[in-house]
């Protein structure tokens, strides 16, 4: 039996991050192939191939698409490059669909039907696709991150003297005419409306309200830095604007990491002068946690607010350090927050946002692909000094369709507790209770609410039951 055969080689071509993670995928799946990865060569793509074990080529740009492929003794390499120019080849239309002649620029598509328009390319290259939409008179949910905090603000005060909505850079969630986008979670329709300069801030409300029978009408995410010192708000005033005019809206929440400090007091005095009433869930030291935010969100809407679910029930605490491994930036920084309020210390513990621009620059969103996360959690399960891994599951369209697929074995034997908060809905393409399941069934303990998550692994980390 031969030796396990690693192949590296660069291409000159582009493609984006997530396109290249279905290719990696399709790729791992052919038989022989212990390992694959084809994505551009991003300083932080190349840092993972290295921790992989692969030889990469030193001359590699971030131009430049590796491919890299470690075969099992008795794999084909032949085999599996022949699966990767496959994967790679443009898919041509349906026998008997007829061709469609794509629009070659935004513009173009923009004339033909205007309206919302949703910008999803490279960071570099949003701020001219999201301007095009502007001057074709259309609101814009920019999906894209990496967009340089100038261009938003531009952005924003060009759509503020026009009447128009920019949701976003780096906006992850919204709902609008009952239609979710981008990882919008599926819920019932409802009373309520949402304003998010938060996208897992978003999904976690959606979440508790779901669970509470509660349904969300609409939804508006702005961007996680709308709240802050440099862009002022501007699409959080235009969305509340919006939503005091919706006669189907009982109840505004306002939810967000936490803002400057002035610019939060604006928007309070703002919100304050509205029709419709407005509950805010403003993160930050000293304000409520999103849990309870979604507790003050029942009590005025007349609803007993009801006991989150917890399943499974994590190994006895050892005592040690709290690593926090969170997909949603929000999440994050709340469990931050709780965990400092409890007295957790900084110092070893750590808490590290992977859905952050340093870790997505040319890699998707790790609610699309784990890898990093995955790496991240076998070391610092390795480490003696971990007293307990809390992790994120955000759910919804546009995410990984079935996360504890790779999550629960990377949790299985492990000798350190973890606590797992699973965001989502029964509605879900992934079905909550049926991740849930798989990662319970891995030694997990599973919660709907991060805040109650959150507190549990803070007791496990001072070697609590």
């Amino acid at each position: 039996m031969s030796d396990p055969t690693d192949h590296v080689e660069l291409r000159s071509a582009y493609a984006d991050s997530v396109a290249l993670l279905q290719v990696s995928r399709d790729v791992q799946a052919v038989p022989g192939v212990a390992t694959a990865q084809v994505a551009m060569a991003t300083p932080l793509n190349l840092e993972v191939l290295a921790s992989m074990g692969f030889d990469v080529p030193s001359a590699a740009t971030p131009n430049d698409m590796v491919v890299a492929v470690r075969t099992a003794p008795d794999g084909d390499l032949s085999a599996a490059l022949a699966a990767v120019d496959a994967a790679l080849a443009p898919r041509r239309p349906a026998a008997g669909g007829g061709a469609v002649e794509s629009h070659r620029t935004t513009a173009s598509a923009l004339a033909e039907a205007p309206g919302l328009a949703l910008v999803s390319v490279p960071g570099a290259s949003a701020f001219v696709e999201a301007m095009d939409a502007l001057d074709a008179g259309c609101d814009v949910m920019v999906f894209s991150d990496n967009v340089p905090v100038e261009q938003e603000v531009t952005l924003k005060r060009t759509a503020a003297e026009r009447g128009r909505l920019v949701m976003g850079p780096d906006c992850g969630t919204a709902v609008v005419g009952g239609l979710g986008l981008g990882f919008a979670n599926a819920t019932r329709p409802g009373p309520v409306g949402i304003v998010a300069a938060s996208g897992t801030g978003c999904q976690q409300l959606l979440a508790l309200l779901d669970h509470a029978g509660v349904g969300v009408g609409t939804a508006l995410g702005v961007g996680g830095r709308d709240l802050s010192a440099e862009v002022g708000g501007l699409s959080t005033t235009e969305a509340l604007r919006r939503l005091d005019e919706d006669d189907a809206v009982e109840l505004v929440v306002l939810v967000s990491k936490p803002p400057a400090d002035e610019v939060a007091t604006r928007i309070e005095e703002y919100a304050a002068g509205l029709g419709t009433p407005v509950q805010l869930a403003l993160l930050g030291p000293g304000r409520p946690d999103l849990t309870v935010a979604a507790e003050a969100v029942l009590d005025r809407l007349g609803t007993t607010p009801p006991a989150w679910p917890v399943d499974g029930a994590a190994a006895a605490g050892r005592g040690g350090r709290l690593h926090g491994l969170f997909a949603g930036g929000t999440l994050c920084e709340e469990s931050r927050l709780i965990a400092a309020e409890a007295g957790v210390p900084s110092a070893g513990s750590s808490f590290t946002d992977f859905g952050a621009d340093d870790y997505t620059s040319g890699r998707a969103h790790p609610m699309i692909d784990p890898t990093l996360r995955l790496e991240h959690l076998r070391q610092v399960a390795a480490d003696p000094g971990t007293g307990v891994v809390l992790l994120d599951v955000v759910l919804g369209h546009g995410a990984d369709p079935d996360p504890a697929a790779t999550l629960a074995p990377a949790i299985t034997g492990l000798d350190v507790p973890v606590v797992v908060t699973v965001v989502g809905t029964g509605l879900d393409p992934q079905d909550r209770d049926r991740q849930v399941g798989a990662l319970v069934a891995a030694g997990a303990e599973v919660h709907l609410s991060n805040a109650t998550a959150t507190r549990r692994a803070v007791e496990l980390a001072g070697g609590a039951r």
